[in-house]
């Protein structure tokens, strides 16, 4: 770490004095830790061995790169101030959510100050008549619908992980209910980011004086909180919220966002529904879309993923390429969904379709999915899991999922198939041992080869896990070098020093 301050250092990026020198163990200088603890308090404040360990790495094969610290700042201001700080310093600045990603994006590549968010988890405005929230980062997925269960609203977009929010909006997730109700980035109305210099900037405007928010006096100057509800449609300027949605934390740390809402369905069935190859499973989704059977949720997972997932959630499924099915609507319109889709599946030579109707059922069933993860995990104790993540056209779907479980099997990998086959996103979820390089090596050069087929196939290296550190190939080849040097452009001029998360994206 001290040679890369060093060599920064070296190259003008930052000054070598001050708080950002070193002892010879390469540990930040005690006046830099002091002014940390000034801004948030002693107590949010940690060089811990195992705090930093905590915050080196998430649920990805990527190897553990820790923080120099760790800091838990309470709201806006001392984000801004954390960031100013480090900033001036030339130190590196990771946002850290619940550490759920899986391209490495809490990494702390280059050392430096990993800022944890969770602390900041109030709601801070619900407008059910503009179906709109405002949260900060550390609200997670189910502490929002929790909190909106008797409002007739909620928030639908669903990675499976109870991630928190703004995470979610910085890695542009998706999940299984993208296919009727959006990603993240359909359902992010504003957001209020603090720069890396520690400006704060509210990407769709201020406008919180409607509801009575008064002023905050700091050493910012004065500013508002970013309450905005945001309207539906503009046509004001540059999309700055779209620009941050999937970012990874690398152009600002953000502190609030303003979140589309939706009305809780009338009523709501989930089914299983059996297929004898995966051929005929993804052609029964191209048809059930092309029929425009409003499906809420249609999930693909193969034969393997169906057993492991029958012994980790002790399910008593068919152990054969199936589909998990949701619709909502009213009483009326699902007997007409349902209907339809069991007559397409009957078509493709679907078997044992099965209803659950109550809600205890449906979240037995979304459970087994959403554990789908450590279900897999679970096939390889001790190993690591290595998921690839791309999607394709509806059109393209069957050709590329058909022709990746022939490669896997061909492999000799041990992995599974899972996907979101809704919007064309999946998968594949494979069982590493670290410690083996020629395992890690058939196992990144299977993904690189997924991604570079997705890429002919007019699709993308990443539906909804982001480039991290390790697409980052492949998203010169899906967006080319006009599209990177636009990018770097962008990231230069926010981020200057490059210090926000570096070693993502770019």
């Amino acid at each position: 770490m001290a040679s890369l301050l060093r060599a920064a250092a070296t190259l003008g990026l930052f000054p070598r004095r001050g708080y950002c020198s070193r002892g010879a163990q390469g540990e930040l200088s005690k006046g830099f830790v002091e002014a940390l603890k000034a801004v948030v308090g002693s107590s949010h404040v940690s060089t811990a061995a195992a705090h930093r360990e905590q915050h080196g790495h998430d649920e990805s094969m990527h190897r553990c790169q820790p923080p120099d610290v760790v800091v838990w700042p309470q709201n806006v201001e001392q984000v801004s101030r954390l960031a100013a700080l480090c900033y001036s310093q030339g130190l590196p600045i990771i946002p850290f959510g619940t550490g759920t990603g899986l391209e490495g994006g809490v990494c702390a590549v280059q050392g430096g100050v990993c800022i944890n968010l969770t602390h900041m988890d109030r709601i801070l405005k619900l407008n059910p008549e503009d179906f709109s929230v405002v949260v900060e980062p550390g609200v997670t997925r189910k502490a929002l619908n929790t909190y909106l269960r008797d409002s007739g609203l909620w928030f639908p977009v669903d990675p499976g992980a109870d991630a928190s929010l703004c995470g979610m909006v910085a890695t542009g997730a998706s999940g299984t209910n993208a296919v009727r109700y959006g990603t993240m980035r359909d359902n992010v109305l504003n957001l209020e980011v603090v720069l890396p210099g520690g400006r704060l900037l509210h990407t769709a405007g201020l406008g919180p004086q409607a509801y009575g928010q008064k002023p905050i006096v700091s050493w910012l100057g004065t500013y508002l909180p970013s309450v905005s509800p945001g309207s539906r449609k503009s046509a004001a300027g540059y999309n700055l919220t779209g620009l941050f949605v999937g970012s990874e934390g690398t152009l600002g740390l953000i502190t609030a966002a303003t979140l589309r809402l939706h009305p809780v369905p009338e009523a709501t069935v989930a089914a299983t529904c059996a297929f004898p190859s995966v051929q005929a499973a993804v052609d029964t989704t191209v048809h059930i879309l092309q029929a425009a059977v409003p499906v809420a949720r249609i999930e693909f997972l193969d034969e393997v993923m169906m057993d492991a997932c029958n012994r980790h959630s002790q399910l008593n499924c068919p152990v054969a390429p199936t589909l998990f099915l949701e619709f909502h609507g009213s009483e009326q319109a699902l007997a007409e969904q349902i209907q339809r889709a069991e007559e397409i599946a009957g078509h493709n030579g679907a078997s044992l379709f099965s209803w659950a109707k109550e809600a205890e059922e449906r979240r037995r069933l979304w459970a087994a999915r959403h554990s789908a993860w450590y279900a897999a995990l679970a096939l390889r104790p001790g190993c690591k899991g290595y998921s690839t993540d791309v999607c394709v056209p509806i059109s393209r779907l069957p050709e590329i999922l058909v022709q990746t479980k022939e490669d896997l099997k061909a492999s000799g990998l041990t992995g599974t198939i899972v996907g979101h086959v809704g919007d064309g996103n999946f998968h594949c979820i494979l069982l590493v041992d670290p410690e083996d390089t020629e395992e890690v090596r058939r196992v990144m050069a299977f993904g690189e080869q997924l991604g570079r087929r997705a890429l002919a196939l007019h699709g993308t290296c990443t539906g909804e896990h982001g480039i991290g550190l390790g697409k980052q190939q492949l998203l010169q080849e899906e967006v080319g070098a006009v599209g990177m040097e636009t990018m770097r452009q962008l990231k230069a001029m926010l981020d200057p020093q490059g210090l926000m998360n570096p070693g993502k994206v770019l």
